[in-house]
């Protein structure tokens, strides 16, 4: 059967509500070990939609991701799966909705404060990608465990550099609650330096190593940046200062500290080319939802951030670049969410998925071929303590529509997001279309009623 036809057959189930098992059986078409691309996945923390020059920030100098934007196609719609981090990575790394796989909401470090504990039994995109001859890097933030079984190297990385918790209380101590999460695979380690050098040198060092190899790789480069607190080196709040001296205090430290990941992801860039492995690398750059406002970020004219299920929660800057396959300053306006990521690598490597899952590959679009990925459902949620009173909250999106609210507390608001992008006009909840939202969502609610996420 032509790929063509099954991906439409595919997106055909998922428009209906049916979770399709994706088959992807063509491998023959696919190029042998040497040829297959590598894949640099980069995924900040908290990425304010607002907070990149080409997204049209103001005030913020972002140079080598504009320029890496500019370098192949910009999704303009495209989506984080949950308005939180280990829910979003969840799915990265299955192709699934975070719920389905154990992570509603946040992994921490307190068991009385944690509500999520990834499945041990799903296949992950390492994993996945291993079978294909790819050697599987994870370097930066890990978020989806903190003991075994579910630590990077017993979930697929061959290697493993970076920090196992969720948010660092000092990006120069890297300490959360004390405990010390850094390791070089499973050796806890103590490094010196800001974070987001550490990182991007990490990665650096990663690339002098596996040119060495005749196979191609896989590193999920994942920062803790712009993740607060807010931090940057003095000396780039000295800058921002200068050049920005009508800033709040509060913003130019956000804006500081963006700009220096900016340069730090700019080195790692420059390092990929210099070491000649640009070429045949497809890099993808997005965040884990959208940027958080008490903190400084910019979302731009999208409404709310980080936490909200409105569009500055969850809609969030991304690109894929590769010299030579993916067209240069295009943008895709397909709907894309994080969790269609894992799809679209493994048919990039030529790896078959015969298991099941939610998200879709993106790859024909990127490539320039016509899809359409918009007439799918799609659900957002996010499980919490505190407040939230350990309750979830949704989100679920159909073509144009989107069902939500952005507390378990709140009644949920209809929206037309193409006629009403700022989400400002709620629409009438009598209507046929708030019915059919809300009984898919229910639907949704049954089948993930099903998955523990918590440890026995």
């Amino acid at each position: 059967m032509p790929e063509t036809k099954i991906l439409k057959n595919v997106n055909l189930l998922k428009s209906a509500g049916i979770v399709a098992l994706c088959l992807y059986p063509f491998a023959d078409a696919f190029p042998t070990v040497k040829e297959k691309p590598n894949i640099l996945m980069i995924l900040v923390d908290d990425h304010g939609y607002g907070d990149l020059s080409i997204n049209g920030g103001i005030d913020i100098n972002t140079p080598h991701l504009d320029n890496l934007f500019q370098k192949g196609v910009q999704f303009t719609n495209f989506y984080s799966n949950c308005t939180v981090c280990s829910p979003t990575r969840a799915s990265l790394l299955t192709g699934r909705y975070p719920d389905l796989v154990g992570v509603p909401g946040v992994i921490r470090t307190h068991e009385t404060n944690s509500w999520g504990y990834f499945k041990e039994d799903v296949p992950t995109l390492p994993e996945m990608l291993k079978k294909a001859g790819y050697q599987t890097a994870l370097i930066g933030k890990w978020h989806l465990g903190l003991e075994s079984p579910n630590i990077p190297n017993e979930r697929g990385f061959d290697f493993f550099h970076g920090f196992l918790g969720d948010m660092m209380d000092d990006y120069r101590t890297h300490l959360r609650h004390g405990e010390n999460y850094m390791r070089l695979n499973q050796k806890e380690i103590n490094p010196e330096g800001h974070a987001t050098d550490i990182f991007s040198d990490w990665a650096i060092d990663y690339f002098q190593e596996v040119k060495q190899k005749d196979v191609p790789f896989f590193l999920y480069l994942a920062y803790n940046a712009p993740h607060f607190p807010i931090q940057p080196p003095d000396e780039w709040l000295e800058r921002v200062n200068k050049r920005e001296p009508g800033l709040s205090d509060l913003r130019a430290k956000n804006v500081a500290f963006v700009e220096h990941m900016d340069h730090a992801i700019g080195r790692v860039l420059a390092a990929l080319e210099s070491s000649g492995l640009a070429e045949n690398t497809l890099v993808i750059f997005s965040s884990d939802n959208g940027g958080s406002l008490p903190h400084g970020a910019s979302n731009g004219p999208l409404r709310e951030g980080k936490q909200d299920m409105y569009e500055g929660g969850i809609k969030v800057p991304t690109c894929f670049v590769w010299p030579g396959k993916i067209k240069s300053k295009t943008q895709n306006n397909n709907l894309g969410l994080t969790m269609d990521l894992f799809p679209t690598f493994c048919e990039i490597a030529g790896v078959n998925i015969n298991h099941e899952i939610d998200g879709i590959s993106l790859a024909p679009g990127i490539l320039g071929k016509k899809q359409i990925t918009g007439d799918r459902t799609v659900f957002f949620m996010r499980r919490e303590g505190g407040g939230y009173g350990g309750l979830c909250y949704y989100a679920v999106r159909k073509e144009n529509y989107k069902l939500l609210q952005n507390t378990p507390f709140e009644p949920m608001q209809l929206f037309d997001i193409v006629a009403d992008p700022f989400e400002k006009q709620p629409l009438d909840e009598n209507s046929e279309r708030f019915k059919e939202l809300k009984y898919e969502l229910s639907q949704h609610i049954r089948k993930s009623g099903a998955v523990p996420w918590q440890k026995e």
